[in-house]
């Protein structure tokens, strides 16, 4: 089923953040049925960096690929702010269009961005924005390839600047809508009683940031069609990995950690290399 296909259905569609092949092996594994693949994730595994716009158009594409090689659930893409004008915005749909993305979501901060939970953002005009989308619609080559307009007016500007904002993009063609860090669930509900009848709603769900963390039930009765929980998945590792590391610091050895931890065995059969090795067997010379 399309992306675009399940945005239809009734039941919200919940899409937890990957960072490369093996995170979104184990989201698709868990039964999720989208993922989405998110800037600030890329910063934070790739370069060690906070989310303040470090990461490059090329470095999404490349991962982007790895992951569309490895899973075949249809994936989500930050395309930050289209990385410069439309034209640029143009680019990187059509690269990440090529790289396997089912949608794209652009946002109206000025370039470099910086994390919607950050403060201190800065917005490019709405008429600016508008451009950006339409010109991105104009250069997809599928229409099943979703754009997904962001606004962090909120923050910026005030909640009634976000709701103006969000029904310009809509104007200009956005398939879908995401109005970033609602500051209560009074504008979460705000947000889903404007728009929630007429778009596909998406929520972002941060832990720690602006947003209060809402249950995906909760948010589709507010008229939610999809929420994400971006990082989430880096903030658990990161924090696995800082326990294992002072661990094998202190002792020496991996054994204290074990029961936290697959052994190579395990993390064999969770990857599929029992079945990956029998079916390049097909392929191996025979004798005779």
């Amino acid at each position: 089923m399309s992306l675009r296909a399940r945005l239809n259905a009734p039941e919200i569609l919940v899409a937890p953040g990957v960072y490369d092949g093996l995170t979104a092996a184990l989201a698709q594994q868990a039964g999720f049925e989208a993922v989405y693949l998110s800037g600030a994730a890329v910063a934070y595994t790739r370069l060690g960096r906070p989310d303040i716009g470090l990461t490059t158009a090329s470095e999404m594409a490349d991962t982007m690929a790895l992951i569309a090689d490895r899973i075949d659930v249809p994936v989500i893409i930050d395309a930050d702010t289209g990385f410069g004008n439309a034209l640029n915005a143009q680019r990187t749909l059509r690269a990440y269009e090529r790289a396997g993305a089912a949608a794209l979501q652009v946002e109206d901060q000025t370039y470099p961005k910086r994390c919607g939970h950050l403060k201190d953002k800065s917005l490019i005009s709405s008429d600016e924005m508008a451009g950006k989308i339409a010109a991105m619609a104009d250069a997809r080559a599928s229409d099943e390839t979703l754009i997904i307009a962001r606004t962090d007016a909120i923050a910026v500007e005030g909640i009634d600047a976000a709701m103006a904002r969000a029904e310009a993009y809509i104007e200009a063609g956005a398939d879908a809508l995401f109005i970033e860090a609602p500051r209560s669930g009074e504008e979460l509900k705000l947000v889903g009683e404007t728009f929630g009848k007429r778009i596909p709603l998406l929520a972002n769900m941060v832990e720690g940031g602006f947003t209060p963390i809402s249950n995906a039930r909760d948010l589709e009765a507010m008229g939610f069609s999809i929420v994400i929980f971006p990082g989430g998945i880096v903030r658990a590792l990161a924090r696995t990995a800082q326990d294992y590391y002072a661990s094998l610091h202190a002792n020496g050895s991996n054994r204290p950690f074990a029961a936290r931890m697959f052994d190579f065995d395990g993390l064999n059969e969770v990857i599929g290399t029992p079945e990956m090795l029998a079916s390049g067997q097909k392929w191996e010379p025979r004798d005779g």
